[in-house]
């Protein structure tokens, strides 16, 4: 088969099962495929081929012995912040360079339990800190989408751009991710796939790199709600190696997608129509609302009035924890370390200002100085106190509705350069997303439509804490009803 590349996560784990194609088959046909576009696109920091083919022919054993996990056989690329054993890790930072982990993040582990294949390391913005992947050490991802009539290159979205960028591209069945503050959903909508960021607590961060331990979450980038529903389950499970895991069983997901949505309360949040809001992104909001009428919901316009304060709450709360988080990289615990130094002190400060890029410099001095003695109070615990209002505020609107429908990003893809100036004007692009990681919530991303320059929109489905199969539900309704098949053109 020539276009095993372009199948379904499903489609292919039925195929493999049926032995109507071999994992050593699909793998090597990802292989070739990455070969020829990896150049262009750097959605890949690093290829496992050797590791991959003896991965896939292990996974063709166990077919063949009528075994098999639930992801046997099946070719997936990992976003370069879960660590892997023997494999570097570097999350996207000259700071891990040459980092090799001696042990395997759970979320990982868990995929390799249940037979899938990794590719190899997904691209991603330095340590997650960036909405466009022009903060990886490697270089930006290159989105596979063009605007109609232009050449112009565009961003994937961050931080999880390779990871969307290599599903989009037909370069691996699907990736993990990971979402702080909308890495998973942004980049899904600037690339017509999918993205989860489920309930905060049901995936381990166990062997993930910390950014902000309280708002980090790993997730799927895929082609379908189906295909998310399938590799979350994988991905999720209790961990005591990680403090904040939730004890709770994880359901069987996929049976939610294609279950009547008749008779669900979905919230419409009036605090989302934000202003300079593109004509394309209302219009898309309407027929998102119109579809599930159709499909028999009911639309309850609610409020969610702490929702202006999210963006400088988040923007305070990240950089705290990654402040503290990032404390460990002084080039003598952790961390790449400075040939050159006059001192201990010029050791530490040379070492971290030749590891960290200037992004992730940028929220470390905003961390440093929420948290410093006179700032603490004014800054940090207010900022904390507000995030309990968010999380108020969704708590106040469960009695009335089943979930909510937003947009998922303030716009389409954006060309690579266009907003670097600026750091405010990128931290917008997660002024729908931050609101469900300030809360702990799920919430996912569909592709719903497309803008005037033929560029993929996406609309975000959130859900009530740890109820994911109400999510997958309304996403597929969404995703059924938007009948959203546009592919990018091969241009790579």
């Amino acid at each position: 088969m020539s276009d095993l590349t372009k199948l379904t996560l499903k489609g292919a784990v039925d195929g493999l099962k049926a032995r109507d194609f071999s994992s050593a088959e699909i793998t090597q046909a990802f292989l070739t495929s990455v070969e020829a576009a990896n150049p262009t696109l750097n959605a890949y920091v690093e290829v496992t081929a050797d590791k991959a083919m003896d991965m896939a022919r292990a996974s063709d054993a166990r077919i063949a012995s009528g075994e098999g996990g639930a992801l046997e056989g099946a070719p997936l690329g990992i976003k370069d912040l879960f660590c892997t054993e023997g494999v570097q890790t570097t999350a996207g930072s000259n700071m891990l360079r040459g980092f090799v982990p001696p042990y395997e993040s759970t979320v990982t582990a868990n995929l390799w339990r249940d037979g899938a294949v990794m590719l190899g390391k997904l691209n991603m913005d330095e340590f997650a800190m960036g909405s466009s992947n022009e903060t990886s050490a490697f270089g930006p991802v290159k989105n596979p989408w063009k605007s109609t009539g232009s050449n112009a290159d565009l961003t994937p979205g961050g931080s999880s751009g390779g990871s969307a960028s290599a599903v989009a591209a037909d370069l691996c069945l699907a990736a993990t991710a990971s979402d702080t503050g909308g890495s998973i959903r942004q980049p899904a909508a600037f690339t017509g796939t999918v993205g989860i960021k489920p309930t905060y607590g049901r995936a381990s961060r166990f062997g993930m790199v910390a950014f902000a331990s309280s708002l980090d979450q790993a997730g799927p980038i895929t082609k379908t709600v189906e295909d998310a529903a399938l590799l979350l389950q994988s991905m999720c499970s209790f961990d005591d190696k990680d403090s904040t895991s939730l004890d709770v069983p994880t359901p069987d997901w996929t049976a939610s997608v294609g279950k009547s949505v008749k008779g669900l309360r979905i919230g419409v949040p009036r605090e989302y129509v934000v202003d300079g809001m593109p004509a394309e992104i209302q219009a898309l909001w309407d027929q998102g609302v119109a579809w599930l009428k159709d499909a028999g919901c009911e639309i309850v316009e609610i409020s969610l009035p702490h929702t202006k304060y999210a963006l400088p709450t988040y923007y305070i709360v990240a950089p705290a924890e990654a402040s503290s988080n990032l404390a460990r990289y002084d080039g003598m615990r952790f961390g790449h370390r400075a040939d050159q130094f006059s001192s201990l002190d010029d050791l530490y400060a040379t070492s971290r200002a030749e590891g960290f890029g200037k992004e992730v410099q940028r929220r470390l001095t905003i961390g440093a100085y929420v948290l410093s003695a006179g700032f603490y109070d004014a800054y940090y615990v207010r900022a904390l106190k507000v995030r309990r209002r968010i999380a108020e505020d969704f708590d106040n609107v469960w009695g009335q509705v089943d979930a909510i429908l937003t947009p998922s990003t303030p716009s389409a893809a954006f060309a690579l350069g266009d907003k670097q100036i600026d750091p405010l004007t990128m931290y917008l692009n997660d002024v729908f997303t931050v609101t469900t990681n300030l809360a702990g919530l799920p919430g996912i991303s569909v592709p719903a439509g497309v803008d005037s320059g033929g560029l993929p929109l996406g609309l975000q489905v959130i859900g009530k804490a740890l109820d994911e199969a109400t999510v997958f539900q309304v996403g597929a309704a969404l995703e059924s009803a938007a009948g959203f098949t546009a592919k990018p053109g091969q241009w790579w």
